[in-house]
């Protein structure tokens, strides 16, 4: 049927593609032996089965002995002198946005076939209702051999979306929730892949929601290790079904039997049991779950995962739902991911390691491995996120090269072609010629632009950028960022900026490229293109904590303070511990009249740095605060007085030595000339232990202008403390705070006399000849005051 629907007569100089195109639109609108539907379904099932075809050749396995000549008509070979030219051919008909395909594709054809019938012809197939889904499943497919990310591809993905959403005869009955959550997932997966977190989550919920699963991380008492005596507190995660279990759905698939799974692996530790062991089995039994269930809590821990940060309470928690998954093992597809999911856990934790390199080793031999149908393999595949074989065999190179292995390695790498990774490994062992050597090798046997830039890394030489450039037909992103980057290390930064943006043009989905264009710009201080770059940045990435500071950054300079603190509000969400983000916070809250805020981000600093302070920003809040001045919202700031009040009280619990501090402490109590008694007794505290500070500085009593400063600062505390007397109801508490003071002031009389006399004259300063009387007459009164209070014991 393939023959009867492709075979032609060919016109030499024609692609392939163009010609395949021609000859099946031919058949669709031309062929007098079969009804217009049926040639629809025979071209739509023949692109089904050609993308099937295509991921079990190089995701699933067991490998497909095929080739294109089994299935293409023979005239489309005439160009060709061998199979590799076709296929080579057909690897520069699939790169998309500048993005190179991975070169060891297996039957790249078939997906190139796939494209025409899924893509390309997809007008013409209109009465296929599923054809949208399977359009996205080739761009699922397609975009995980592309180096970055595919715009092209991601258009065509939201499209697709949108009419499957339209369908809505497709997912109406109960019987197909199960296509539904099959559906939910898929989306959310793609979205995943091109950086839209919130959408991917709101998908993955559906799905969950759609399953009636309650999906939760709990604690049970448990065994960890052979010798524990004790039941203690283990993390498990907790599965539950809201009403019934499923009947039976033709939709649904059937359970593999476990002979044809891959074997979850014994750790074999001493110590460590295998799995936890718990006090009460029964409490926690997950129920028995079917295909799209497994792959809802697969979603959700997939979810989990890109949510969370890199921690080890997160590799815990990852690994409860890996448990979990791997407790009822019915699909190829999901051991597969769950165990992947597991080794790259455990590579880090030294009683695991082994089972993990020994498990990896299991997931790559398993391509090969003849025994499992890819009937039961290709169930439930597209609802998780299997890997390709080359990226199973990548991982175990990476974990062989982690543990020291690099020479083996450095065999799987360049089995793989993956130059990059062999660079890496032969810089390790210090043979740094040979790398050059090895690419050099491959570039006689074909020039590839990408080999082009894997020699200008190593060299550091911009003119083998400028050849894969050239050689691309300006279509490499990846020249245009490797040129950029070496630009980017050598400081030349407007050189940098320009092939930057060369690459962002050619692809705009490359996070890395934004981010570094940014950097650039802010270098070069053209603010509105640093806005612009990080502004893109944080679209692909909303969880990027350093590419919202940097935005935040551009705006201040561009006196767009306002969202500049909404952007700094983005880059606390993500990174709540980064003490830079909450500096430029503060700064930025008190420039735009968030006082509240500031006062917050203040709190945040003393957690995160124990010293920390900042007068200017304490003066700000505090003549805010005493000025009634009214915040961005409208509001009095004389409302956080109590706010304020906490916060210098925890300042100055922990910075003593500060009088400005201090005095700044006094004035939000009124600085000594409040209606309330308590509030005059407490500024008058603060404002002695002010004076204190400045007079424990060093020098102060040499320099005239620090000494008057320090006198006004004395008769200042001197007029605070008679006020406090006067509402005294203990003549003695009166007495002992004015002498405290009048000894002050006699101390300052006597460095006056003793440090600005004049020899000859004997007289005092002229600077300071009024300070000195007013000393004087205020001591004077002090004690006359005094006296008073004496008079009443």
């Amino acid at each position: 049927m393939t023959q009867n629907i492709l075979n032609s007569t060919m016109v030499t100089e024609e692609k392939i593609d163009s010609y395949l195109e021609k000859q099946i639109m031919s058949f669709l609108d031309c062929s007098t032996d079969l009804d217009e539907t049926e040639r629809q379904r025979l071209v739509f099932l023949l692109g089904v089965s050609s993308l099937q075809l295509f991921v079990q050749s190089n995701w699933t396995g067991p490998p497909v002995h095929s080739y294109p000549q089994d299935f293409l008509p023979s005239l489309s070979f005439q160009q060709f002198s061998e199979a590799k030219e076709l296929d080579t051919v057909v690897l520069s008909l699939l790169i998309l946005d500048g993005e190179s395909v991975y070169s060891l594709t297996s039957v790249p054809a078939l997906l190139l076939l796939a494209r025409i019938i899924l893509v390309n012809v997809r007008h013409k197939l209109t009465a296929i209702q599923s054809l949208p889904w399977w359009t996205l499943r080739y761009v699922t497919i397609h975009q995980q051999l592309l180096e970055e990310r595919s715009p092209q591809l991601f258009a065509l993905a939201e499209n697709c979306i949108d009419q499957v959403m339209k369908l809505e005869n497709l997912f109406v009955d109960d019987s197909c929730r199960y296509l539904a959550i099959q559906f939910h997932l898929e989306c959310a997966y793609v979205f995943l892949n091109y950086y839209e977190y919130k959408k991917a989550k709101d998908q993955f919920s559906i799905a969950k929601d759609i399953s009636r699963l309650q999906i939760n991380l709990t604690g049970a008492l448990g065994k960890r290790t052979r010798f524990q005596e004790n039941y203690v507190a283990q993390l498990i995660l907790d599965v539950r079904r809201e009403g019934d279990a499923p009947s039976w759905c033709e939709f649904s698939p059937a359970a593999t039997p476990q002979e044809y799974l891959i074997k979850n692996l014994e750790l074999n530790d001493d110590t460590v049991l295998n799995e936890i062991k718990l006090a009460d089995c029964e409490q926690f039994q997950v129920p028995d779950l079917c295909a799209e269930e497994l792959a809802v809590i697969l979603g959700v821990c997939t979810n989990f995962q890109k949510s969370n940060p890199v921690h080890k309470l997160t590799e815990e928690e990852l690994l409860a739902f890996t448990s979990c998954l791997l407790s009822q093992p019915k699909f190829w597809a999901i051991q597969t991911s769950a165990l992947i999911l597991r080794t790259k856990l455990e590579r880090g934790s030294t009683r695991r390691v082994e089972r993990a390199m020994r498990q990896t080793q299991a997931l790559a031999d398993q391509f090969e491995d003849k025994t499992t149908s890819v009937l039961e393999r290709l169930k439930v595949f597209y609802s998780c996120q299997v890997p390709p074989h080359w990226a199973i065999q990548r991982q175990l190179a990476s974990l062989l090269f982690e543990l020291g292995c690099t020479s083996s390695a450095l065999q799987i790498f360049e089995k793989l072609e993956m130059w990059e990774d062999v660079v890496i490994c032969y810089e390790r062992m210090g043979h740094h010629g040979k790398a050059e050597e090895i690419l050099r090798q491959e570039l006689e046997k074909k020039e590839t632009p990408s080999l082009y830039c894997l020699l200008g890394d190593v060299l550091r030489d911009h003119s083998f950028y400028d050849k894969a450039w050239e050689l691309s037909l300006h279509r490499s992103a990846r020249a245009q960022r490797s040129k950029a980057l070496l630009h980017l290390r050598n400081r030349e930064f407007q050189e940098c900026v320009v092939c930057f943006e060369r690459s962002v043009k050619i692809n705009p989905m490359q996070l890395g490229v934004w981010f570094s264009l940014g950097c650039a710009y802010l270098a070069l201080e053209d603010y509105g293109g640093s806005a612009k770059a990080f502004q893109r940045c944080v679209t692909l990435e909303p969880d990027n904590a350093e590419a919202w500071n940097n935005l935040s950054t551009s705006y201040i300079r561009l006196k767009q303070k306002v969202k500049a603190f909404r952007t700094l509000q983005e880059a606390l969400k993500c990174n709540y511990e980064h003490w830079q983000i909450w500096e430029n916070y503060i700064l930025t809250s008190t420039d735009v009249g968030e006082f509240s805020e500031a006062i917050k981000a203040y709190h945040r600093l003393l957690d995160l740095r124990d010293k920390y302070k900042d007068v200017q920003v304490l003066k700000i809040l505090v003549r805010a605060v005493v000025s009634g001045i009214t915040d961005r919202s409208g509001d009095v700031a004389t409302g956080l007085r109590g706010k304020l009040q906490e916060l210098l009280g925890r300042v100055t619990s922990r910075v003593t030595n500060d009088g400005e501090i201090w005095r700044l402490y006094a004035q939000v109590y009124g600085d000594g000339q409040s209606e309330k008694p308590e509030e005059n007794e407490k500024a008058f505290q603060y404002l002695s232990k002010a004076y204190k500070c400045d007079t424990q500085s060093s020098c102060w009593e040499k320099d005239i202008t620090s000494f008057k400063e320090v006198i006004q600062r004395a008769l200042g505390l001197a007029h605070v403390a008679i006020k406090c007397s006067e509402s005294k109801s203990n003549p003695q508490e009166a007495v002992q705070m004015l002498s405290s003071v009048r000894l002050h002031l006699r101390g300052l009389l006597s460095k006056a006399k003793q440090n600005f006399t004049d020899v000859a004259s004997g007289e005092i300063s002229g600077e300071l000849v009024d300070d000195v009387a007013a000393v004087d007459t205020l001591v004077q009164e002090l004690q006359d005051l005094s006296n008073q209070f004496r008079n009443q014991y």
